[in-house]
Formats: C-alpha cells, structure tokens, sequence
C-alpha cells in the first residue's frame, strides 16, 4: 500500500524562473536536474533536502507536446509552515501577491502566487 507522497510534478512555462521562486524566495533547494539530451529537463525541489515530498518543475510546452492529453494545470496545493506571520511578511517584502490570514476551523492560512500567477495555500502547522 502506498505510505507517502513522494513527488509533485509543476508544470510550468520558464523553470529556470519557477527555481528562482522557490529557492530565492521561498527557501527551497533543489536535490536534482535532470536532462535526458532530447529536451526534456526536470528539476526535483523541495524545502529540505529531508523532505519526504518534494515538487518536479517540468516544461509545460515540452509535456504538451509530448502528453497532450494530459491535465497540465497548477493542482491545488496547501503547504505548511511554523511562522505564518513572518512568512506572509517575508512574501510581502518581496513584492509576491498574497492573501489576507485568515482563520479557518484546522488552522490560519493564506494563498499567494508564483512569479507566473498560480497560486499556492500555506498553513500554520506547528511541529507535533
């Protein structure tokens, strides 16, 4: 049976751009690159290098091309941090479009955007 979720592919329109984001903005690292010398190059990222889940930026035109069948939209998704109010700041600071905090019944959250406007969920989620 399955026991974690191990990768979540981002299809997006510049990864170089979209590695920017989630490294110099949002703190993440990148484990991996791959490129198999036909085109396809995808980036594993992710906050710590222990994560047991980490995003795949792959090449949205490329896929396309390659899967046209296959659902290339953003999926919804909430991350989790232990700061929300230094997050949402730090966000902030750095000109990305955020969302008001707002208190829902498992916790406070927010969404913001990527530098290509899709838009991501964070909770506060202290460690247990």
């Amino acid at each position: 049976m399955i026991n974690q979720i191990g990768q979540i592919m981002l299809y997006v329109n510049n990864q170089d751009e979209a590695v920017r984001f989630w490294t110099e903005v949002m703190g993440f690292i990148v484990i991996s690159e791959e490129n198999n010398g036909q085109g396809m190059r995808w980036i594993e990222i992710a906050p710590t290098k222990e994560a047991e889940t980490s995003f795949i930026l792959h090449n949205k035109e490329w896929i396309a091309k390659m899967e046209p069948e296959l659902n290339l939209g953003t999926p919804s998704i909430m991350l989790f941090a232990k700061n929300l109010d230094q997050l949402h700041k730090h966000l902030s600071d750095k000109n990305i479009t955020v969302g008001e905090i707002v208190n829902m019944p498992s916790g406070r959250v927010f969404n913001f955007s990527d530098f290509e406007d899709n838009y991501f969920a964070v909770m506060e989620k202290s460690e247990t």
